[in-house]
């Protein structure tokens, strides 16, 4: 395997992704109504000096009535960034800017990114002490060794909030879920293993000292810097490493090693040799967390030490050392109590909370993601970082510790309703979707790109192979989507596949299959030899038709409607399938489906059912249990109309069928999403509001969909076209690279298509 990372892109791609929609990845919005003068009064003057007026007589009062309570600043100096080094204030910015979108995707913590312009110890621990009224925690990020240490510790001691390093603490819990794991797996005692610590900064000594917390002796511990071994009598080190000094004669790294139960590399890439691990124990246990590459790459080890359990930081090996295990649950459980403090036993809660996390059986939907392999074992110490039981699991663990030392500030009476609204925080569609990524990187699919001369096609074609999804199959000219290529930055165009139409291997045999399927409809061969020179619909679908690709995506030059067409000469609906569209929307809390949003302009019942059945289908496979409304201008009735006849019938033959989900209608759309207006009919056969919407007919459906789309807070996904023989989907013209991509993995996937 590759020393490097599978997952790579040019720099003028990063900047691109940086640069679209809205410069930066972070935006602020207002959680309250803003529409009238009464809501505007209520936010600002007069209405907030009641809840001023309340905070000054009761500071506890700051988490009731403003965001201080979920809301964490990511500060930093720019003085230590990703391992690139001192780059300033300023260029950390999209690196923090990154860890606030973590913080909301993984654990729905509101953050806002700080880059304080200093190097002075002091004037950092004023800037940030001032800051206390304005948040909940304070997350610090890429400060440099040894100024970090004292400016955490300072601060930990003067603010009554959570403040915590994450390059020294989110590290230390992560590894040492993963060494509690090896340590099962291998038979050891952590009272009793010899281990060997590489490198002094502060990822490394936060690791060691935590590790010391959980019950690692301090004499069975050697600390080695760039000079060597830190031992008792050393003159030049300072205090945070003296404090990590141990009586040995050991001097050097491969001294050290010899016959240690455990190595944990926080150094350089290439420090350990095959060497130097052979000299270790029997069941060695080696976390080379060097980035971005380890201090010695796992399959050098397994060539030497097949015994041995290896962990990196890389996703690309297993047990990956991954930070977003932790900082963000860790927050989110110091938070719901009002934490004044993360401490040690907050930390060493949340690293037994993980470990146990990964000895249980994995969740299928995570097991299919990532392959069989992921079940407890060597090679599966640290749950994956998309398992979507963390958000409940280490939370609960953190505020429970915090709890029980102290430093809590508000109860939590019942834990399993406090896990229940953790699950309810986050829309499982954002997990699943992670997964089904995973998924496709584990099975890759070949994916034919209709439009390969267009630019934002080629961004999401490059971005394809790149992730791992597979091999992309460009349709153009091929001198233009070469020439295109290269104005990305694409290293080496001429290893993709370009299918030319006008000189491809495969157009013979299109051009025979072809008009044996048209010859009765008005076709003549000529006219059919044509299309496949010409239309680069026509020719991409029959190169899915004859198998040369696995799925393909259209749409970006062409209406959906005329794409359809031109799909359809070539390819039918599956067998007993009714091809029709669904829009995803994805909101903060939740998921809508909306269908048919593309194709039946009339549904009949019949055909309504199918529709109902089939997208039923697709949320549950994007873990989503079904309430299926068929939605109408009418609700039960009232008002009456002439195109109600065919809503109910699909609801009786939905009762025939007991398709085994809740399903109701005809329902107009409040009464089938507002709780309060469902209640006003209690014979309503849904328990909760609908997630699948099953519209009456294409004009309200379509018009729908594009007015959420143009208009609405949610994502938009789609349309994704269903009921084809093969994987096809058709994008709106307007899309950008993501959501190219995002409709070619779904295809790849079988989620669509």
């Amino acid at each position: 395997m590759s020393e490097k990372s599978k997952v790579q892109f040019t720099e003028r791609e990063a900047l691109f992704y940086h640069s679209t929609i809205r410069p930066g990845k972070i935006e602020i919005i207002a959680s309250k109504p803003m529409a009238t003068q009464r809501d505007l009064s209520l936010a600002y003057s007069p209405g907030v000096a009641v809840p001023v007026q309340a905070i000054a007589d009761d500071p506890q009062a700051a988490y009731e009535y403003t965001a201080k309570g979920n809301l964490v600043a990511v500060i930093s100096n720019g003085t230590a960034i990703l391992g690139m080094g001192n780059l300033g204030a300023l260029a950390s910015k999209p690196v923090m800017e990154g860890k606030a979108v973590l913080f909301k995707r993984f654990a729905d913590v509101d953050s806002i990114d700080i880059e304080l312009a200093s190097e002075n110890v002091e004037a950092l621990i004023e800037a940030i002490a001032m800051m206390e009224p304005s948040f909940g925690g304070i997350n610090l990020e890429d400060i440099k060794a040894p100024e970090c240490f004292i400016i955490e510790q300072t601060l930990r001691e003067r603010m009554n909030i959570p403040v915590m390093h994450d390059d020294q603490h989110g590290t230390a819990i992560i590894a040492a879920a993963g060494i509690i794991n090896a340590c099962h797996l291998t038979g050891r005692d952590l009272g009793k293993i010899k281990v060997v610590v590489n490198g002094a900064g502060a990822s490394a000594l936060a690791c060691t000292a935590l590790m010391k917390s959980m019950g690692v002796r301090h004499e069975n511990v050697i600390v080695c810097d760039s000079k060597g071994v830190i031992y008792r009598g050393r003159d030049n080190i300072d205090q945070f490493k003296s404090a990590h000094a141990v009586t040995t004669d050991k001097r050097t790294l491969t001294e050290a090693l010899e016959g240690a139960d455990l190595f944990l590399g926080l150094s350089v890439a290439g420090a350990v040799t095959q060497d130097m691990v052979m000299k270790m124990a029997d069941q060695p246990i080696i976390f080379a967390m060097a980035n971005p590459d380890p201090e010695i790459a796992p399959p050098l080890v397994k060539e030497v030490r097949p015994d041995a359990i290896v962990a990196t930081g890389r996703s690309d090996y297993p047990n990956q050392v991954n930070n977003v295990l932790g900082f963000p649950f860790i927050f989110r459980g110091a938070l719901d109590v009002r934490a004044t403090a993360i401490n040690e036993e907050m930390k060493i809660a949340a690293a037994h909370a993980i470990a146990q996390l990964a000895r249980e059986q994995v969740p299928e939907e995570v097991a299919a993601a990532y392959g069989e392999s992921q079940q407890f074992g060597r090679e599966y110490i640290i749950p994956a970082p998309f398992d979507p039981r963390l958000m409940e699991v280490v939370p609960s663990a953190v505020a429970k510790a915090a709890m029980d030392s102290g430093v809590a500030r508000k109860r939590i009476e019942n834990f399993d309703t406090y896990r229940h609204e953790l699950k309810a925080r986050l829309n499982p569609t954002t997990s699943v979707l992670s997964q089904v990524y995973a998924q496709v990187k584990a099975n890759p699919k070949r994916m034919i790109f209709a439009e390969g001369e267009n630019e934002v096609v080629l961004r999401a074609a490059i971005q394809y192979r790149d992730f791992g999804y597979g091999e992309p199959i460009l349709v153009g000219r091929t001198r233009n989507v070469l020439d295109k290529m290269a104005e990305l930055g694409v290293a080496d165009p001429e290893s993709y596949q370009i299918e030319n139409s006008m000189v491809s291997q495969y157009v013979a045999p299109m051009v025979e299959m072809l008009y044996e399927r048209l010859k009765r409809r008005g076709f003549l061969q000529r006219d059919v030899q044509r299309m496949i020179n010409t239309d680069r619909n026509i020719f991409s679908s029959c190169l899915l038709k004859l198998g040369v690709g696995d799925a393909m995506i259209t749409g970006m030059t062409r209406p959906f409607a005329q794409s359809m067409r031109d799909v359809r000469r070539v390819l039918d609906p599956a067998d007993g399938k009714l091809p029709f569209g669904i829009h995803m929307l994805v909101g903060k809390n939740q998921t809508v489906f909306m269908a048919d949003t593309t194709i039946n302009e009339r549904p009949s019942a019949e055909e309504l059912a199918v529709i109902a059945n089939e997208t039923a289908a697709v949320a549950r496979k994007l873990s989503h249990e079904p309430r299926v409304a068929f939605l109408s201008y009418s609700t039960f009735g009232n008002p009456s109309g002439r195109w109600l006849e065919s809503i109910r019938d699909a609801v009786h033959i939905l009762d025939e069928q007991k398709p085994g989900f809740e399903y109701d209608g005809d329902m107009a759309p409040d009464a089938a999403l507002n709780p309060k207006i469902m209640a006003l009919y209690p014979f309503c056969r849904l328990t909760a509001p609908a997630n699948v919407l099953i519209m009456p007919g294409l004009q309200s459906a379509n018009i729908s969909a594009k007015l959420l789309r143009e208009m609405g807070g949610a994502t938009t996904i789609g349309p994704m076209l269903l009921g084809m023989e093969k994987p096809v989907q058709i994008v709106p013209m307007t899309a950008i690279a993501p959501d190219v991509l995002t409709s070619a993995v779904l295809a790849a996937a079988g989620i669509a298509g």
